[in-house]
């Protein structure tokens, strides 16, 4: 079961397409050819097969337009669905339903996207150790929903933003002097909730790496031989995250290796948006 995102945090993003949207007058076209008064019933039929998250966007992009419309779900986040399952029934004004149509199908499709896209990595590491992660590689805006979306999909979530977790890169390991210096100065620095992460890109830097202690070690790019003496290295003292070009192809390998976690920032920012549809049935 998916705990879906507060109303309170996915509103504000909905509010915002809807503005951009509409633009200056509102739905034109909707209003010539409707009249104020018409319903219409409708239906949020998947054209393709996927992961279904983001429901709520559809719900409060028409509520934000007809607070007194219907909205029915036909299916629950993080389901897997086929082509042609009805997501959805709604019932109202039938301006409103037509005029957040798009702002509401921009947002479901983009979403239940990442959640396929996401539950085909994970498919491809079952059996072993490693979880699939998501990365800070999100859409301006759209972090918290797209961030859920990997959950609703079967993956975790990496840190939020750059308050929540220490994560040492290259360039502030070269701002820093070194690898050590670097995880020195973050453990020196950090409360005692906070965890710091550090990214190395050779073995060397990872034994450098782990005589300060970090919670977490990425490796960067490493070959699979590189990945597999690491996992021996550390013998399981350190998380180890994989990360850097990671692909349906690749990360089935990876993952043999032995690795904690693997880090793919496709989830994010190349999924496919899935297909759906408004179909209108009545009024």
């Amino acid at each position: 079961m998916i705990e879906p995102l507060p109303d309170l945090l996915v509103a504000p993003i909905v509010r915002a397409a809807l503005a951009e949207d509409l633009g200056r007058a509102g739905d034109i076209t909707a209003m010539a050819c409707i009249p104020a008064d018409a319903r219409l019933t409708a239906v949020f039929n998947a054209r393709r097969g996927g992961v279904v998250a983001g429901l709520s966007c559809v719900r409060l992009a028409i509520a934000e337009l007809d607070p007194t419309a219907t909205f029915t779900p036909m299916a629950t986040e993080g389901q897997t669905i086929s082509a042609g399952t009805a997501l959805a029934h709604v019932n109202g004004a039938a301006r409103a339903i037509l005029s957040a149509e798009r702002t509401g199908l921009n947002l479901l499709g983009r979403l239940c996207g990442i959640a396929t896209l996401t539950q085909d990595f994970v498919h491809a590491v079952k059996g072993t150790q490693a979880r699939i992660t998501d990365t800070r590689k999100t859409t301006p805006g759209l972090r918290a929903l797209e961030k859920y979306a990997v959950r609703c999909g079967g993956g975790t979530n990496h840190r939020f933003g750059l308050d929540d977790a220490i994560l040492i890169k290259d360039n502030h390991v070269v701002a820093c002097g070194s690898v050590g210096e670097a995880v020195r100065r973050a453990k020196a620095f950090a409360g005692h909730l906070v965890k710091v992460e550090v990214e190395v890109d050779s073995l060397l830097q990872l034994q450098e790496a782990l005589g300060h202690d970090p919670d977490v070690i990425m490796l960067d790019n490493f070959t699979l031989e590189d990945m597999a003496e690491a996992v021996k290295i550390t013998a399981g003292r350190v998380v180890l995250e994989a990360s850097g070009g990671v692909t349906l192809d690749t990360v089935r390998a990876i993952a043999e290796t032995g690795v904690d976690v693997i880090s793919v920032g496709a989830l994010t920012h190349s999924a496919r948006v899935l297909d759906i549809g408004l179909d209108a049935v009545g009024n």
